[in-house]
Parts: C-alpha cells; structure tokens; sequence
C-alpha cells in the first residue's frame, strides 16, 4: 500500500478543471487541516523540546537533518535562530542532502544516500552531547535514516518529524513526531500540506527551546541581535518596555553603549 503522503485525494480530484477560485478554496480547505493534525501530537513535540533543552544547556548543539523540502525547512529554521535570540550561528544547525546548492535547486539523487547522511554528520563533529532531528515527510529517506542511526549509535538524543505514521524512520529514533495531515492537494507534492505540518512543528520546538534556555521574557526577545533598522527600533521598544526607561535617545544611547546587545542593556542599566 502506498504511504499517506503518495495517495490520490479524493477531494481535489477535479482541481484541474475548476476555476482559479475553486481551485485556491480546495487548497485551503486542505491547509486547515494541518493545524489539527500537529494539534494531535502536541505531547511528543513538548517532550523532544525537553530533551533538546536538556542537551544544549549541557553545552550540546540542535542539529536538523533532511533533503529536499524538509532539508530546506531544517536550514531554514536553524538560519533564524541566531538573529532572533542571539545564540551562536553552531547552537542550531540545518543539514541539507546535497550540501547547501540544494537550497536553490534540486539535487534529488543525493537522497538516497545513506552513507552520506551519516558522513555529513561526521564533518560537522557531532557527538554523544548533541540533538538530532530528522526531517522526512515521507518517513523513508535513506539519507536521513542513515544520519539519524549514526547519531543513535553515537549517544545522540534522536527525533523525527514525519507525515506517515510507522514509516522507516520512527524506528531510528528515540521519540517520533508523526503529524498525519493526509494526502496532498497535488498527489505526492509533499511540499504542501507535509512541509507546513513540518514548518509548524520546527517553529514551534525551536522556538519554545529558546525560551526555556531564558533568551525571551514574557513574550519579548530580550536577546535580539539587531543588525538592521527594523530590529535596532524593536530592541529599543524592548528595552524601554523592560526598564521603564520611557526617553527613547536614553534607551538607544544605553543600547548602542552595549553593541545593541538588549540583554547586556538591561543588565547594565539594572547594576546602576
């Protein structure tokens, strides 16, 4: 039996020969369901973030590993961290199958690559201290298995995001993240409604990560790096709402005295 992710859905069957509107509306009516797939497996993201945390407060490091759409997902996600919370660029990291010209273009041959996912892992220095996540809509990429029983073998703490339940890939882990959003508008155009279920669970772990590990204080990024315009004024906003300081050439001389760093600010203006 073909996988959930290569099955024909009955709903878009006439997709092609409805209107533009028509056509935007059976695509959407298909996207609301993804939010109540990742809903269902709330639990397992909560206890992967658990062990992530756990892992990168004892010095270790996120990586995210995966080819095509969900390998573009991974560096995606792991490319925002820096700038949002002002970790180090090594804290979170993507590995795509095909190196980083897959990003832009299509290198789909190297998926299948076992050898290779667990040798991109190697170059990388991952140890026994560090997370692995792989990324499969399908749950049977060669390369992402082969990465994931490296980083199993090492000692890592090993996850998975994928849409097909009890695929290959669930067995390489030590926890699944299994949101089943159902077959694509397009058949087996995995980058719909699998690659948004993936981009919400990523957000969501990466995210929730950070702020156990105190880079946010209530719903601010008090560890913003502000390297243009727009986040030099959010981290002005941030600091006046953190101090009280209500002078905003107050607040951006005491940020600029501290690099832009808003939590250095903060901790400065607090010692006075």
């Amino acid at each position: 039996m073909l996988p959930i992710t290569e099955q024909e859905n009955p709903a878009t069957a006439s997709i092609d020969r409805v209107s533009t509107l028509e056509a935007v509306r059976l695509i959407n009516d298909e996207d609301k369901l993804v939010a109540l797939a990742v809903e269902k497996v709330l639990p397992e993201i909560a206890e992967v973030i658990d062990n992530v945390v756990e892992r990168l407060d004892s010095g270790g490091r996120l990586f995210y590993v995966g080819t095509g759409t969900s390998g573009r997902l991974g560096v995606l996600d792991a490319s925002e961290i820096p700038p949002t919370y002002g970790v180090s660029y090594d804290l979170v990291q993507g590995v795509i199958a095909g190196g980083y010209d897959a990003l832009y273009k299509a290198v789909e041959a190297s998926e299948d690559n076992r050898e290779q996912g667990a040798e991109d892992l190697k170059q990388r220095g991952v140890t026994a201290k560090d997370a692995v996540i792989g990324l499969a809509a399908s749950g049977r990429t060669p390369y992402t298995i082969g990465a994931l029983d490296y980083a199993r073998e090492l000692g890592c703490f090993t996850a998975c995001i994928t849409c097909v339940p009890d695929s290959a890939i669930t067995s390489s882990v030590d926890i699944a993240i299994v949101p089943v959003v159902g077959p694509e508008p397009i058949t087996g155009s995995t980058r719909m409604k699998s690659g948004t279920a993936q981009k919400l669970v990523l957000n969501t772990i990466s995210t929730v990560t950070m702020i156990k590990l105190g880079y946010v204080h209530g719903n601010r990024m008090t560890n913003v790096r502000a390297g243009n315009e727009k986040l030099r004024d959010r981290a002005v906003r941030i600091f006046m709402t953190e101090t009280g300081v209500d002078d905003r050439e107050e607040a951006d001389a005491l940020l600029t005295a501290s690099n832009f760093s808003v939590r250095d600010a903060i901790a400065k203006w607090r010692q006075r």
